[in-house]
């Protein structure tokens, strides 16, 4: 049976958040589409776009990120609904942004659909964005802010094997601030979720350190029993 709704129905998209870390700058990165359609047609943007009625939320997520930067298998949550009256120039939208957790060494990014371009860029240097798309990228890194000093994901942006000044450089990079070397690692390896590794990495002129590996067994082990992930 058919109905007719009373009030006029708003447009529902999502925007994906995409953040990953350059270890060799130490800097935290965002993945932005360039666009290749108005509105906003060359300036750049969150990759998203509008949800089909036979998909799910998630699957909308999933393959605009596809679509627009080739991303896929991320590490992907929902974060917030943004709706407000004129945040799009075409129709009322709303949109649900997610944010993604990626190691961009893993993948090799490529536009699409109605992007002209996928680049990184440093979150401190973010570029004029389109629609409300720097509040949104706002509202994802204080969540991953908050997030990251009560619950593990730093190590989706990190490589399987790494040192702990890696793993402080990411935190740093995220809280932007300094953190003291000493304390850091008293915390992370009291913890014991990290294993030793029988490996070294040499970062420039310094001597080789060892390499450690996140144990995600243990660590869902663990939070079932109540754990929490403090730093």
């Amino acid at each position: 049976m058919n109905h007719t709704y009373q009030y006029p129905r708003a447009a529902l998209t999502v925007d994906c958040v995409v953040f990953g870390f350059d270890d060799g700058s130490g800097a935290l990165q965002v993945l932005l589409i360039r666009r290749g359609i108005a509105p906003f047609k060359d300036h750049w943007a969150l990759p998203g776009g509008f949800v089909r009625v036979e998909e799910t939320l998630d699957e909308a997520a999933r393959r605009e990120l596809a679509e627009e930067t080739n991303l896929s298998t991320v590490f992907l949550e929902q974060l917030y609904t943004f709706g407000t009256v004129d945040r799009d120039p075409r129709e009322r939208v709303v949109s649900v942004a997610y944010y993604a957790l990626t190691k961009p060494a893993d993948h090799t990014t490529a536009a699409s659909t109605d992007a002209a371009e996928a680049s990184w860029f440093p979150v401190s240097d973010v570029p004029p964005l389109a629609f409300d798309h720097a509040t949104i990228l706002d509202t994802a890194l204080a969540r991953l802010r908050g997030k990251l000093r009560y619950e593990p994901i730093g190590f989706e942006l990190l490589p399987p094997k790494f040192t702990l000044t890696q793993l402080q450089r990411l935190y740093e990079s995220v809280l932007g601030t300094e953190i003291d070397k000493r304390n850091f690692r008293k915390k992370v390896l009291g913890h014991e979720l990290l294993i030793p590794l029988k490996e070294t990495h040499r970062d420039g002129p310094h001597r080789p350190a060892q390499l450690f590996r996140f144990d995600p067994e243990k660590y869902e082990r663990l939070k079932k029993k109540g754990f929490l992930f403090e730093l």
